[in-house]
């Protein structure tokens, strides 16, 4: 079949936008997951170069709806009071980006495959990931250092954001919010980075603009539903379905 667009043919565009939807959904019903779902299945239909470049401007159109859910004066707010995460991830997803071609693909896979599935693996097994944080400031510079390193070359720094959030108690409402400000203050710099680096170009670009709308429809559908879904297990089945895809990447890797 011949290429339509980014070198992939009709049924793969298909199946990315399907996957855009469905990550869309979970975002929106959860709060959280779209860039880990994307970029683990993808990676079943496209080269992770290619995989990286198509969930950028997904991931930051959909945040910029998550982080001013409750207005622009709350994002402020969340802004002033975990800057220094945020200034960690911003100062460290330009430093790693540039390192993305340089990268093996069997390398790049593992960088993906491994975070994804112990993640959910840990969230399944019912373990906190909450450290005990007795210098808070450092703690914050250090797990966006991690967050900023890791989502330069993946587009995820999800996790570490989500363990501080965890490590201090944020509230429910609260750490939505901050996960939509983080992830869309860090999707800037990813854009920003990846333009820089060549990962987002004049192939790659028009594929992530195509998955914007899909990714949209699903996150306002899970916004509909949310309150008629039972969220343990709905969140539940996200972490089974994040396990799975996560151990095919680091199948791949390894063979």
């Amino acid at each position: 079949m011949h290429d339509i667009l980014a070198g992939l043919p009709l049924w793969a565009l298909i199946a990315a936008a399907a996957i855009s939807a469905g990550a869309g959904l979970v975002k929106g019903a959860t709060g959280f997951a779209m860039p880990l779902i994307m970029v683990s299945t993808f990676g079943a239909i496209m080269p992770p170069e290619t995989a990286l470049a198509a969930l950028i401007l997904p991931v930051l159109v959909t945040n910029v709806a998550q982080a001013l859910r409750q207005g622009w004066r709350a994002a402020w707010g969340s802004i002033r009071t975990y800057r220094r995460l945020i200034g960690a991830i911003l100062v460290f997803i330009p430093v790693s980006a540039q390192f993305v071609r340089d990268i093996p693909q069997p390398v790049l896979l593992m960088l993906l495959g491994v975070p994804v599935t112990a993640f959910a693996a840990v969230q399944l097994a019912g373990r906190s990931l909450a450290l005990t944080l007795r210098h808070r400031n450092a703690a914050e510079y250090a797990l966006g250092a991690v967050g900023g390193l890791y989502g330069g070359v993946s587009g995820i720094w999800g996790p570490p954001v989500l363990v501080f959030l965890l490590s201090v108690h944020a509230g429910k409402q609260e750490t939505v919010r901050v996960q939509g400000v983080v992830f869309f203050l860090g999707a800037v710099m990813l854009t920003a980075a990846h333009l820089g680096s060549g990962v987002l170009n004049a192939t790659t670009l028009p594929l992530s603009a195509l998955l914007v709308l899909p990714a949209a429809a699903g996150m306002w559908l899970g916004y509909r539903i949310q309150d008629r879904l039972d969220p343990v297990r709905f969140r539940r089945w996200t972490l089974v379905l994040l396990l799975l895809t996560g151990g095919n990447l680091i199948r791949r890797a390894l063979t």
